[in-house]
């Protein structure tokens, strides 16, 4: 046994230099390892930020046609929301909090007078999530080379997005610093009534 080890070992550990290709293979391992999280991790960010986009689009389309359907003869000026505007809200928060998206507390936001009307929440949140829901929108459309103006709903979200790519760039450039990001999005879909 004594004669595997070489010489200056102590304790039956052997010290030797790694060869030139196995020390310079772990060099570049050493440095392309942090490069290559950061990439992992902004494609997983990124991806969860579309992702995020992507309910939030679906939210507002549903929310927008919803209230395109809701009678307008409960909407006043300088009115607290109407129960038509109301139940837009709820419909939304209904379909973030089915999609896992968190909805900042949005189901017990109270909305400013209107129209429009606006319902903010900031519940467990990095920001505050904004809604605003218009059930007066004037809509131009064409029909018959004729031009026409019609009422609409107009549904707009501004939801705070954070950014996990944050914590994994400190590898890389300590002390760099990404805040979070507000994802917007509106939809609009013409009355019926």
């Amino acid at each position: 046994m004594d004669g595997l080890r070489g010489p200056g070992a102590r304790g039956g550990c052997s010290r030797r230099a790694l060869p030139g290709d196995e020390a310079s293979a772990l060099v570049e391992f050493a440095v392309s390892l942090p490069l290559l999280v950061v990439l992992v991790v902004g494609i997983f960010d990124f991806g969860g930020a579309f992702n995020q986009k992507q309910m939030l689009n679906n939210a507002v389309r549903e929310g927008a046609r919803f209230g395109a359907s809701q009678p307008t003869n409960d909407l006043c000026a300088g009115c607290p929301a109407p129960a038509s505007v109301d139940a837009i809200r709820s419909l939304i928060d209904s379909y973030l909090l089915a999609a896992k998206v968190n909805d900042c507390g949005l189901n017990t936001a109270a909305a400013s007078s209107g129209p429009p009307w606006t319902y903010t929440a900031s519940s467990g949140c990095p920001g505050t999530l904004t809604l605003t829901i218009d059930r007066g929108l004037a809509v131009t459309e064409t029909i018959s080379g004729t031009t026409v103006n019609l009422l609409g709903t107009q549904v707009s979200v501004t939801y705070p997005y954070l950014w996990h790519f944050n914590s994994v760039i400190q590898l890389v450039a300590p002390g760099a610093n990404f805040a979070g990001i507000t994802i917007q999005t509106s939809a609009t879909a013409t009355n019926m009534d």
